[in-house]
């Protein structure tokens, strides 16, 4: 038989509700797991799994961790797709009376999730932290996202083929998705193909009289059409799956999302994440920089965050990319009025995060103050945006001062507290009845000092002395030789080796005078500075639309910090079908080259009237094939980002689509070889590509066989070509030479190539692409500075030479002795050696024959010069 203890009844069942998490449950300064939590806990934290005693004949297992350390160790849980439920300790006392007689009160107070993440620590500042949901009827789709952490709330509707581009677009930590898709979803996300945890939600979550209900209730709304969603009931659908989750989880942090806006996935560039991964927007291959990272200046997280989405879902309206590029032109113009602006931004804190912690009663007072600093900084901002006010005046309109939320802050909240465990939190003079309670602590020494000196004329005892201990209070202590003098009225209080303390009725007043007045100044600084962050959550949409505002400036400034460092030039976005570039640049390479070497700039020009809308390059590996197809992509996704370009001019036709065949590799988790993961993804381009997208297919065809490949590659060629609803502009990269011949047939091909010199037989790459086809591959030279073994380079020369000619290739050593011949070419002087040594039964030679006929070969090779050694060695 065994009888659990009272708090383990508890603890099971809070884990009752919620079996899906790991519970941590506060006992004291830890965060405690029992049973099958605690192995778990042990195993991903790698720390002790322990036991404890909790009934009779009742021992479990335990791990635990220290309360101050809960941040660093919930990034590890929550960074392997685990949920965690927080059980705090709600009262400091155990409750009295009922079930629970003797314990102290707890409950679960959030459950935190991959897409749920408050704390700081565990965030990027510079990147979303987005919880996303999806449904489909089969046909169409919703999507909706949500960043708790900034407040950001937004759901679309579209085709069901396109679902899967717009959730990676988005990248969400993690996806709610119905209980009947979460295995399909779960296995992509396995395999890769799906960003984020995957969480499976009860189908009736999704239903339409529940979505209602939920939206309703959340927004006090009965219609949703404020929200652009009367006609999309599935992104109504995933945007009530946000909303009855995060209530599910953390009730408080749904407060979060205020409002609620609808869009359209056609209102930007469609990059897919093998185009994002192929061009690295954001990451760079083998520690080189990405081109987020090039461009990225911004001094604040929210212009961080900002700059990172319009890379990742350039624009499609041409007003918008207008509007950017007019405030890149007048800071990049102006350089020291943009160095003023930095400086100013370098003093504004995350204030999306920072009023959503406030409103959700997390923040801590250096927060607070952070929210202080920010306010106290936009007058800076709002001088430089004043010096043309024609250009800002709407980001001037859109700016609000929050005065009344930066007066309450000044006011309360001291910025050093002055005491202890935050104590001095409040500012004197911002509550009378505070400041009267901290007068009384205050004199407290005054009095005791003054008690001391009454009590020791009253008795006549010159060592009595007044004192505080934590576990006993205030006493007077009187040395044992001094006993007989001790008056009426002393009650004894503790019994000590050589003396004796007491208490009188005086000291018991003044001791719970103090004792209430301290435990009211601590009540009162929690309550005020509660107060204070409510008051930064009701103040929260100006909040957010400061941050707005300064995010938009400081995403911008980033734009043109860059633009006046690199010699960038603004280009001319037009609603057209065209691509023209003079002198471009790759603009990761370019800073990757440094001050001492320059970038070779190249012209690009497709689409448009008299230009071709397919360009063929060709030319040698190493010589800048990819990279000119890359440049090519880069350019146009800063500018529909409102970047300026790395060219002398640019003339950007808006694409809606960019798509990349780039590189060889395989997914093996999918089942897919190279060539099957090729043939898909080109498979993806040609179904979804418009006549606005830009399409760069490097080697297309290079995983299989020669004339299989040069077969596909030539049929997409032509496909692109010709069909009516395609003719997208498209740059080709190819070693297949046949296919350059195509220029002659089909008129909106040309032929370009990448220029080299020849020079004693070593090759010069010039990087200049001009009209025209390369003579070579130059493979074979590529190779040698690969640095592959000199006598490899020799024999693919010579077959090579062989190949080139139209013959058969003759047979190399290896196949020559298979097929019992000798090729005498093919090892030169030594070839006699070499010809004895094959020649010989060696089944049917004994030990002393065989050292006779070595020796006989060794004083043949002597005779033979240095080769002839080389190969006996080598035999």
């Amino acid at each position: 038989m065994t009888t659990a203890t009272p708090i383990r009844q508890q603890y099971l069942e809070i884990k009752r509700r919620h079996a899906d998490a790991i519970l941590l449950f506060r006992i004291g300064d830890f965060y405690e797991a029992f049973d099958d939590d605690a192995r778990l806990l042990a195993r991903e934290l790698d720390i002790v799994l322990t036991s404890k005693p909790m009934g009779r004949g009742l021992r479990v297992p335990l791990a635990g961790v220290p309360h101050h350390s809960l941040e660093r160790h919930l990034a590890t849980l929550i960074g392997r797709g685990h949920r965690v439920a927080i059980c705090e300790q709600l009262t400091t006392q155990p409750v009295k009376g009922g079930a629970g007689r003797g314990l102290i009160e707890r409950d679960v107070v959030r459950v935190v999730t991959p897409g749920t993440v408050l704390e700081p620590g565990l965030l990027q500042s510079k990147v979303n932290n987005y919880l996303a949901a999806y449904c489909t009827d089969g046909r169409r789709a919703g999507i909706a996202y949500a960043d708790v952490t900034t407040g950001d709330f937004a759901a679309t509707e579209l085709d069901a083929r396109s679902a899967q581009e717009e959730l990676q677009r988005i990248g969400p930590a993690e996806l709610l998705v119905p209980a009947g898709l979460a295995a399909q979803f779960s296995h992509a996300s396995a395999a890769g193909a799906q960003p984020g945890f995957v969480t499976a939600r009860p189908d009736a979550v999704f239903e339409p009289a529940a979505v209602r209900r939920t939206l309703s209730r959340h927004f006090g709304s009965r219609s949703l059409a404020p929200f652009g969603l009367s006609r999309w009931p599935l992104a109504a659908g995933a945007a009530a799956a946000v909303v009855e989750y995060l209530n599910e989880t953390q009730a408080a942090v749904a407060g979060q999302l205020t409002r609620l806006s609808s869009y359209s996935a056609e209102a930007f560039m469609v990059m897919d994440d093998q185009t994002v991964r192929a061009l690295e927007v954001f990451e760079g291959r083998g520690g080189a920089p990405s081109l987020l990272a090039t461009l990225d200046h911004t001094r604040t997280a929210m212009g961080g965050r900002l700059l990172r989405r319009w890379l990742r879902q350039p624009s499609l309206d041409v007003a918008e990319i207008t509007r950017r590029q007019e405030h890149v032109a007048w800071l990049a113009a102006n350089a020291r009025d943009r160095a003023e602006l930095f400086a100013a931004l370098e003093s504004v804190h995350d204030l999306e995060r920072l009023s959503g912690r406030a409103r959700a009663g997390l923040a801590l007072p250096s927060e607070v103050l952070a929210v202080r600093q920010s306010l106290e900084t936009l007058p800076r901002v709002r001088a430089v945006l004043g010096r043309d006010g024609r250009r800002f005046g709407p980001l001037l309109a859109a700016l609000p001062a929050c005065e009344h939320v930066l007066e309450l802050i000044r006011s309360s909240v001291n910025e050093e507290p002055t005491g202890r465990d935050g104590a001095g939190l409040v500012r004197e003079g911002f509550s009378s009845e505070l400041d009267e309670l901290r007068g009384l602590l205050k004199n407290g020494r005054t009095f005791l000092a003054e008690l001391e000196q009454r009590e020791r004329a009253r008795t006549g005892i010159k060592s009595l002395r007044v004192g505080f201990n934590k576990v006993f209070g205030y006493f007077i202590e009187v040395t044992k030789p001094n006993l007989h003098l001790v008056p009426e009225g002393y009650a004894r209080k503790q019994t000590l080796t050589s003396a004796e303390r007491f208490v009188t009725l005086e000291l018991k007043e003044y001791e719970s005078l103090v004792l209430n007045a301290q435990e009211r100044v601590v009540e009162l600084e929690r309550g005020i500075f509660r107060r204070v962050c409510q008051e930064i959550g009701r103040s929260r949409p100006d909040l957010l639309a400061a941050a707005a505002t300064v995010a938009h400036l400081d995403a911008v400034a980033a734009f043109a910090e860059a633009a006046d460092r690199r010699g960038y030039t603004r280009p001319r976005v037009i609603d057209e079908a065209v691509l023209r570039v003079k002198g471009g640049r790759h603009p990761v390479v370019e800073t990757l080259l440094g001050d001492g070497l320059a970038f070779v700039p190249n012209d690009l020009e497709l689409g448009g009237e008299g230009s071709p809308e397919i360009a063929l390059v060709t030319g040698p590996n190493m010589s800048g094939k990819s990279t000119y197809l890359r440049q090519a992509a880069l350019i146009v996704l800063m500018a529909q980002a409102g970047s300026f370009v790395p060219a002398n001019s640019a003339v950007v036709g808006v694409t809606d689509r960019v798509y990349t065949r780039i590189g060889l590799y395989d997914r093996i988790g999918g089942g897919e070889s190279t060539f099957m993961t090729e043939m898909v993804e080109t498979a993806h381009i040609l179904h979804h590509a418009t006549p606005r997208s830009l399409v760069l297919l490097d080697e297309l065809g290079r995983g299989t066989s020669t004339y299989d490949g040069l077969a596909v590659a030539r049929a997409v060629l032509e496909y692109l070509h010709n069909h009516p609803s395609l003719r997208p502009k498209t740059l080709f990269a190819t070693h297949y030479f046949e296919l350059t011949a195509l220029a002659a047939v089909l008129p909106r091909v040309r032929n370009l190539r990448v220029e080299i010199a020849e020079e004693g037989g070593e090759l010069r790459f010039l990087y200049r692409v001009s009209p025209g086809v390369a003579e070579r591959s130059y493979g074979v030279y590529a190779a040698k500075l690969a640095g592959l073994p000199a006598p490899v380079v020799r024999r693919a020369e010579e077959l090579l030479g062989e190949y080139e000619s139209g013959g058969a290739p003759k047979a190399g050593a290896d196949e020559a002795e298979f097929e019992g011949e000798f090729d005498r070419t093919v090892w030169g002087r030594g070839a006699r050696v070499v010809q004895d040594l094959l020649a010989l039964d060696v089944n049917s030679l004994s030990p002393v024959e065989a050292l006779m006929k070595l020796y006989e070969l060794r004083k043949a090779a002597e005779g033979e010069e240095g080769e002839g050694r080389r190969v006996l060695k080598s035999a």
